[in-house]
Parts: structure tokens; sequence; C-alpha cells
């Protein structure tokens, strides 16, 4: 029977493509590929966060890492999930470490430019403070209808189904099997708790794993400049580097722009081009000068108000207080969470922001401080180690190296 209805669908789909080929003299494969994820896209931030606090803790250690002492460090850890060193290595490298080849040893360090961002960022962030001015912090989540506390009660004194029923119990998990509806949530706050009205919520559209594709630059835009008239003046607002957080004021030509275009782009800005030249010329004058052009609309927006914009370096959500915020609201919803419905979601999400009070947020602030003062102490023995490493004329960065190397 079975060999009888799958010949029946070969036929048919082999007689609909001799019917497109006569109207049209060309077939068309009914299969849709699927774009295949990258391998690094399937861990969340948290893994990637977690991960990188591994390499952190050598340093700290005053060790120096090693790929395979990262790898068992991970693998032993039951919050996260195991991997095959190849696998690990490649991750690490898109987490934007490198090895630094010394004459002994392969040195894990991070990428100059992360390693400069950050250091600028913890230094900026304690300026502020010590300025008395008011940090907010910023960022998005999610809540699905079906979050619930994974953890079910067992009673030892069911011995089965029967005993169950007479008893007026039933031995089904009422968990829902999937995630359902979703709620894409927004929202801001600082040492005095999220700030009243900055709340946006709203149900998301896409089948999607990653909640950042329900945002886009006039979505963000249009939020952001509401909540401007509500914060305290001259204030600093702390944001990650998601897209639609950095949507620059003005394209600034690249290397896939056209050659007509980097042209005309050099010369409104009133760089003079006496003799022609080939493409790789061109861009290399539009480095030179596009540090003095490149804005975005979020910072422009803030300061005109007075506020001043700062960025999170890449991968760092430990130094954003309102990760922990987020962490209390869930940790609410799903223990609260017993119809699965979005509406009912929505009501228990309020309410579970309500219950993040000022005391909480500063605990949570201090929590940062002091992983501020750790990253602090991981860049200083790091400076201080590599320093005094023999050195090496190769040094092999992640992009280039072969992973059998370490």
């Amino acid at each position: 029977m079975r060999f009888l209805k799958w010949r029946l669908r070969t036929i048919l789909f082999h007689h609909k493509e001799e019917m497109y080929q006569e109207n049209t003299g060309t077939v068309k494969s009914p299969n849709k590929k699927r774009s295949k994820k990258c391998l690094f896209d399937k861990i969340d931030d948290l893994d990637r966060n977690a991960l990188r606090q591994k390499v952190h803790s050598f340093w700290l250690k005053k060790e120096l890492p090693t790929i395979d002492k990262i790898l068992e460090a991970v693998n032993d850890d039951p919050a996260l999930p195991n991997y095959k060193r190849t696998t690990l290595y490649t991750i690490i490298k898109k987490l934007d470490f490198v090895f630094i080849k010394r004459k002994r040893c392969s040195v894990l360090t991070e990428r100059e430019d992360l390693l400069v961002w950050r250091q600028n960022y913890i230094d900026d962030i304690r300026k502020y403070r010590e300025e008395g001015r008011t940090v907010y912090y910023l960022d998005e989540t999610w809540v699905n209808a079906g979050d619930c506390v994974e953890k079910l009660w067992v009673d030892k004194t069911i011995h089965s189904k029967h005993d169950a029923f007479n008893r007026g119990l039933t031995t089904d998990a009422t968990n829902p099997t999937g995630t359902g509806k979703r709620l894409i949530v927004l929202h801001i706050g600082s040492h005095k708790g999220f700030l009243e009205g900055g709340l946006l919520c709203f149900l998301s559209k896409k089948n999607s794993g990653d909640y950042h594709d329900e945002m886009n630059g006039d979505h963000f835009h249009e939020w952001f400049q509401s909540i401007i008239p509500c914060l305290e003046p001259n204030s600093i607002i702390v944001m990650d580097n998601a897209p639609y957080h950095s949507v620059r004021t003005e394209k600034i030509p690249t290397s896939s722009s056209k050659k007509d275009e980097i042209l005309l782009w050099l010369k409104s800005k009133g760089v003079v081009i006496d003799r022609p030249m080939f493409k790789p010329q061109l861009l290399s004058k539009v480095r030179e000068i596009k540090s003095k052009y490149t804005s975005y609309v979020v910072d422009n927006l803030a300061k005109g108000a007075g506020h001043t914009v700062l960025r999170l370096p890449p991968y760092h959500c430990e130094l954003n207080p309102i990760e922990l915020a987020w962490a209390m609201v869930k940790t609410h919803v799903k223990q609260n969470n017993t119809s699965y419905k979005i509406d009912d979601v929505r009501v228990i999400l309020n309410s579970a922001i309500e219950r993040v009070i000022s005391e909480n947020w500063q605990n949570f602030i201090q929590h940062v401080i002091k992983e501020e003062e750790k990253m602090t102490e991981v860049d200083r023995n790091m400076d201080e180690i590599i320093d005094n490493l023999e050195p090496c004329v190769l040094t092999i960065t992640g992009e280039t190296s072969d992973s059998s190397d370490f």
C-alpha cells in the first residue's frame, strides 16, 4: 500500500513537470533550499558569554589559556553543552579571540580592537558614575506563551494510572509541548528601577529563533524618541551594538559599493581625485576620512536632547544589569504561567516588571560593577603576562591558524 501511494505521488509529480515544460519550456524544482544556520548562530548570547568567561577565568588565575584547557573546563560544566575540539575552536574564533604564537606556547587572547573597546567602555562608565550622571540601561528580550517551570512535582505514592484515576489525579504533564506565540519586549531602567512608560511589548510575527529579527531601525527609533523626554537631564544611555541600534545617518561606501558611488561620495566630501584610480585606491581614501562622517541616528537623537549613548562591547551581556532584571521577570512569568495563552502571559509579564523595584536594580548594578572590576583584572593580567612572554616573529590569528597547532 505504501509503495502504491509513493508510486502515485511520483506519477502526479512527473505529470505536473511535463505540463509545466509544455507551457514554459522550463522546469523548476519544487523543493526549496533551506539556508543552513551557522554553528555560531545556534548558541545563544548566554552561552557565548559563558564561553568568554571560561577563557577569562584562566587569566584571572594568571594561567595561560589553551584550547585544550578551555575544552576541558567547558565540557566539565553541566550548564554548558559538550563540544568537540574543532567545534569549540570555531566558536572561540567567532567570539573574536585570537591565538598569539610564542616560542614555547600559543596564548589565547582577544582581538586588539575588542580589548580597546572593553577598556574604553569601563573607563567611560566609571567616569560618568563619578560625575553623578544617571546611567540608563536598555535591552530587548522575549517571552513565550509556553514558558513554564520545567521541574515537575512527583508523587511517589502513585503506583499506576488506575491508582491515580481513583484518587482524582493525572499522570500526564500539563506543560505545553511547544513554546507557542512570542512577545518581544523592550525596556529601559536605571538605579531607580524600570523607567515608567518605557515598556514596548508586541506580538512576534516571525517564526524565527532569534528575537532580534523582529526589530528594525525604524521601530527602535520610534520607541527611542518616545522615551527621551522621560530621561533625567544629561543622562548616559547604555545599549549593545545590535544592528538596529547602530543605523548610520549616512551610508559610507564599502568594498561592495560601485566605483562610481565611491567616487561621488569622495567628491561630496571635498576629496580631490586628480588622476585615474582603481577601486582599492579609492576605498583607501574612504578609510582615511570615514571616521569624520561615521555617526548614528540614535546617538544624534540622544545628543540633541543632551544625553550620551555608550555602547557595550560585543558578547559582554554581563556588563548590562538589565539582563539580571530580565532573569527575575522571566522567572516570575514561568512560575505563574498556567494557561499558556499569550494574553494571560502579557498580564503576568506586566506584573513581573512591576515587581522589579529600585532596590533590585541597585543590587544588579552593584553586581555589574564587580564584573567590571573583574574585567579590569583580566585585562591587567593579560597585559602583564603577554608582555613578559618570549617574543616570536610569527603571530597567528583565529582567522588564519590551523586548529591542529593548538
